[in-house]
């Protein structure tokens, strides 16, 4: 992501916490601990705007984003937890089958191990 878009990322984020901060004081979703969904979201969103598209962050990040999904829904009554572990079970087999089939760069950090070889 280029250094003019990742300028956005903070702002975005507490504009993001401000909103379900407000939804639950406006009982529209109450009973979330937003610190935490956020908290999972904000990773998700950080992994990919600071690590930009890899092996390891397209796996990672939206891993961490549909996890905060869950969580909300889970906290709200819509998803059980017997079907949320399956549920993220199979989303990173997804993710890791598609970082097999999509031609991403590795991590730059398995590149410098790389070259020390």
């Amino acid at each position: 992501m280029s250094e003019s878009r990742k300028r956005f990322v903070v702002p975005s984020l507490v504009i993001l916490l401000g909103i379900t901060w407000l939804l639950n004081v406006l009982k529209i979703i109450p009973g979330v601990d937003w610190i935490w969904t956020v908290g999972l979201a904000a990773v998700g969103i950080l992994t990919l705007v600071v690590g930009g598209l890899n092996k390891l962050t397209v796996v990672i990040g939206p891993f961490f984003m549909v996890t905060s999904v869950c969580s909300i829904l889970r906290q709200t009554g819509r998803l059980e937890i017997d079907r949320e572990v399956p549920i993220l079970t199979i989303v990173l087999g997804c993710l890791l089958l598609l970082v097999q089939l999509v031609n991403l760069p590795p991590p730059e950090i398995l590149k410098l191990e790389e070259d020390d070889k």
